[in-house]
């Protein structure tokens, strides 16, 4: 386990964490918005998901992250889970993940962050997976914006968190 003295500085605390994810969170929600309906879970290029896919895996990701942290049980994600394939279903797992994030992740004891946990992609100290989980989503995310451009949609300016 990482060890790491209460009284040390922290670069980044637990409710900078919060922000920091609820911004690329609003980005990205405003992302899977722009997109056309009957293309959200249609469109692909280059052998890539469609991204409405890739916006339930990011659901999927940051609520197994949220569940881990908040009880530290982690147990591995029900990969084959067949959402709704609606623009509104997603919308509403969005901001309902949201919503608990904002109350979820404060009542987290700030030093679990710092303890080793088992994932199912690995061993790592829980920061180094919350921030995993901001990286999965600023790459899919990424995927949205080219897919967007070619369908011929300008998408949100990406520092508008």
């Amino acid at each position: 386990m990482n060890e790491v003295a209460v009284n040390e500085t922290a670069v980044l605390t637990p409710a900078d964490l919060l922000v920091s994810w609820q911004g690329h969170r609003r980005l990205t929600r405003r992302i899977i918005d722009a997109f056309p309906e009957d293309q959200l879970f249609s469109f692909t290029l280059g052998g890539m998901r469609p991204f409405g896919g890739m916006a339930w895996e990011l659901c999927a990701v940051s609520d197994y992250m949220l569940d881990g942290l908040m009880t530290d049980t982690w147990a591995a994600p029900n990969w084959n889970a067949h959402p709704p394939q609606e623009k509104a279903a997603l919308l509403a797992a969005w901001d309902d993940l949201t919503r608990r994030m904002d109350t979820g992740l404060p009542a987290v004891p700030a030093t679990r962050y710092h303890e080793d946990k088992a994932l199912f992609w690995g061993t790592m100290p829980a920061h180094a997976a919350a921030l995993y989980a901001v990286d999965n989503e600023i790459h899919h995310r990424g995927q949205g914006y080219v897919y967007l451009r070619a369908l011929g949609v300008e998408p949100v300016p990406f520092w508008e968190r």
